[in-house]
């Protein structure tokens, strides 16, 4: 079996930046010679661990009341991030976002990647979330995202009623502190080099190239590049 170089990425699907990041990314590994030697692993991270999910609030009115700033302000940055998405491809529909907690979110992403289903599983709940506008914390939104990446629907639903995947995802998240990550998107490459932000893909060329050199001789240290990113504040930046 051919030796594969892993990327470690700490993300939550309420993350604006971790889905422009995700696509920044992928176009810089589309265009990498070893890019079937890379191994992608995500991982949770929660940007507001204790929110209420609160389906009659839009996601302005949340940030002015998490931000204490005007309304103006809220629909400007938020305009601002939209434009940002549509440079990469992807289209964010804030108007119509679900204000939900993203945890069992994460516990149907730790069951997808039980399957190798992981990124699937990212991305569909990224849809879900900013474009779709659905409410990634109702129990039926998430058996149907996972029905649509391959996985029994009892399962699930008996995940979804269990504590099962819990301990996976605060395994993450303690994973997260020790190494000192208090912002998303946060990419490890190799164990050696880390990119914290929606870098430009160019960036992530650059890192990608460099890491896999380490990975061919073996080396450990790491080295942060920082970026764009949403943080446990709920600010992105």
């Amino acid at each position: 079996m051919e030796k594969m170089m892993r990327v470690d990425i700490w993300s939550d699907v309420r993350c604006p930046f971790c889905y422009i990041g995700k696509r920044k990314f992928e176009a810089a590994l589309d265009k990498f010679t070893h890019k079937d030697q890379v191994e992608i692993s995500w991982h949770s991270f929660e940007l507001d661990p204790d929110l209420k999910t609160q389906t009659d609030l839009n996601v302005y009115d949340y940030f002015v009341e998490r931000k204490g700033v005007p309304r103006e302000h809220a629909e400007k940055l938020h305009s601002q991030v939209t434009r940002t998405a549509a440079d990469v491809g992807l289209k964010f529909n804030f108007d119509q976002a679900v204000i939900a907690n993203s945890f069992n979110a994460h516990r149907l992403i730790q069951f997808a990647k039980t399957k190798g289903f992981g990124d699937k599983a990212e991305e569909a709940l990224f849809r879900a979330y900013f474009t779709d506008g659905q409410n990634i914390d109702d129990n039926e939104t998430l058996v149907q995202i996972g029905d649509s990446l391959g996985l029994e629907s009892e399962k699930v639903n008996e995940m979804l009623s269990s504590g099962k995947y819990r301990q996976e995802v605060e395994q993450d998240e303690l994973q997260a502190r020790e190494i000192g990550i208090n912002g998303v998107p946060f990419f490890i490459f190799n164990n050696q080099y880390a990119v914290s932000g929606a870098q430009p893909a160019e960036i992530f060329s650059g890192v990608l190239d460099k890491s896999f050199n380490a990975f061919e001789k073996e080396n450990t240290s790491l080295t942060v590049t920082t970026g764009e990113t949403c943080s446990t504040d709920v600010n992105c930046s």
